[in-house]
């Protein structure tokens, strides 16, 4: 059986998947621009002003360039 404080830190290590648009690259590094207007660098193959989905700072691939909208419950 595992340990109690294992299983507790695996459910809160899911990373969610995250999507942004590609601002710089340098090196193999992008800096990705979220709609909530934080930054974050990832790694991978992208170009600039590409929409991409990154999970725990990779670049999982193309997004769809959809229109972002955001709404008030």
């Amino acid at each position: 059986m595992r340990n109690a404080y294992r299983q507790f830190v695996d459910l809160m290590s899911v990373r969610l998947l995250q999507v942004g648009d590609v601002t710089t690259v340098v090196a193999g590094v992008a800096t990705v621009a979220l709609p909530g207007g934080g930054l974050l660098q990832a790694r991978g193959d992208a170009q600039v002003g590409s929409r991409v989905f990154v999970r725990h700072g990779v670049i999982k691939e193309i997004a769809p360039s959809l229109l972002f909208v955001e709404g008030e419950a």
